[in-house]
């Protein structure tokens, strides 16, 4: 089986749609195979958003990263779920999603747009040692 990382985002927990999001990846037939609420930290955030660093918009990405809890997710699946995931997750702009996709459906701006998923095999396999080591 292929694993991704999934982060339900601060937004998505505060409007309650956590359990929706993962329902929809369970609906599809992948596994939920490790969950947690948490807040995250400014040195973890670093850390996954390393390539943003030092970029105009990197501090207000770690401000609302950081402002409440998020649902930090492994999802389990057939060969590149990555991919099945992000299919799923839609445009990273709301507004360009197609409907059906959770920010299509869900969301409303760019800057806060619910949820984060892997965007290759790498970032996958990367990610998920990050943000869950004894996996």
């Amino acid at each position: 089986m292929n694993r991704t990382l999934v982060i339900c985002k601060p937004d998505a927990v505060e409007r309650g749609l956590v359990g929706e999001i993962l329902g929809r990846f369970e609906r599809k037939g992948l596994r939920v195979v490790a969950a947690e609420l948490r807040t995250l930290g400014a040195d973890l955030l670093a850390r996954h958003y390393s390539e943003h660093v030092g970029k105009g918009f990197y501090d207000d990405l770690v401000a609302f990263m950081s402002r409440s809890p998020a649902m930090v997710a492994v999802v389990e699946g057939p060969t590149d779920t990555w991919r099945v995931v992000r299919t799923m997750m839609g445009a990273t702009d709301p507004l360009k999603a197609d409907p059906g996709t959770i920010r299509g459906d869900f969301g409303t701006e760019v800057t806060e747009n619910l949820v984060h998923g892997s965007d290759s095999a790498e970032s996958a396999q990367r990610e998920v040692s990050l943000f869950f080591p004894d996996l």
